[in-house]
């Protein structure tokens, strides 16, 4: 058996089955010492039957796609793009300062966005707007949660594909670039002809990559808002998960049930990467080149 496959094995595999097995019973905290009593499918009823179910649904799709979209893969191949054309220790310079907002603790991250939009009249974006005499100023976390959950993760998000992409720039040979030009290739033309074609794997790793991680990730979101304000505002599959699991509902939490949510999430999960596998022709990307013989 191969290295990869034992990690696979340990790491994915046997934690999944484990986490199945877990949401088919009622197992809480409140029978914790008594045995296991298997229930079949039936907090997968419940989750179905959960009224606030389509909105949690729709909010963790449209927090992943969004975020992933406007800024782990989108603003971070702009960012890889424009600090790879300028000078090299600039360019190094700006990647390390956009690198801070993710080395930083999170507790420490979100509190500096709360104090930013924190009510009026005390928000720093509130107490700047007073300078000019606007009034009736908003309280900008509660009138537009969800486009501060995006864009406090996206922010952050937008780091790690900055970092592999720039990588993957860099490493495309001068040569390619240097032939287009003499060509008379613009250089939107020599991005489009050149550099994106070549980042085909960079942005499978990051898009796969950020898409799991975007789904499984919630502790932006609940030290942000908590999933508020207001019924499950800003609320997505896995922050559900974790309080169904490990927070108290009605004096009890309910790992079993918990569990359920974090198995479809599992399953979510697997269908987005083999639907990134075959919208990016991963089996042609890993074939060996063909050489004609002429």
């Amino acid at each position: 058996m191969s290295p990869s496959l034992v990690l696979v094995l340990v790491f994915f595999f046997i934690p999944a089955v484990l986490l199945f097995i877990l949401s088919l019973t009622n197992l809480a905290s409140h029978n914790f010492n008594e045995p296991w009593h298997f229930i079949g499918l039936e907090n997968y009823r419940r989750l179905f039957n959960d009224k606030f179910f389509p909105k949690i649904l729709g909010n963790t799709f449209r927090y992943v796609f969004l975020t992933l979209g406007l800024f782990n893969v989108g603003l971070a191949l702009i960012l890889a793009l424009l600090t790879t054309h300028i000078h090299r220790r600039v360019g190094f310079f700006f990647r390390v300062l956009w690198l801070l907002p993710r080395i930083t603790p999170s507790v420490v991250y979100i509190v500096m966005w709360q104090r930013i939009l924190q009510q009026p009249p005390y928000g720093i974006i509130n107490q700047f707007l007073g300078l000019f005499g606007v009034e009736n100023q908003p309280y900008w976390l509660n009138e537009w949660p969800f486009l501060f959950v995006i864009l406090v993760n996206g922010l952050v998000g937008a780091s790690f594909g900055m970092i592999i992409f720039s990588s993957a720039i860099e490493s495309i040979p001068p040569d390619l670039i240097r032939a287009a030009r003499v060509d008379g290739a613009s250089p939107l033309q020599v991005i489009r002809d050149v550099t994106l074609p070549l980042l085909r794997w960079p942005l499978l790793f990051v898009t796969t990559y950020q898409t799991l991680s975007l789904l499984v990730s919630f502790e932006y979101i609940l030290l942000l808002t908590a999933g508020g304000p207001g019924l499950f505002t800003t609320e997505v599959w896995a922050l559900t998960a974790y309080k169904r699991a490990l927070r108290t509902y009605f004096g009890t939490s309910q790992w079993g049930y918990g569990a359920s949510w974090g198995f479809i999430l599992v399953i979510i999960g697997i269908i987005m990467s083999v639907i990134y596998l075959r919208a990016f022709r991963f089996k042609e990307m890993v074939q060996e080149p063909k050489i004609d013989v002429l």
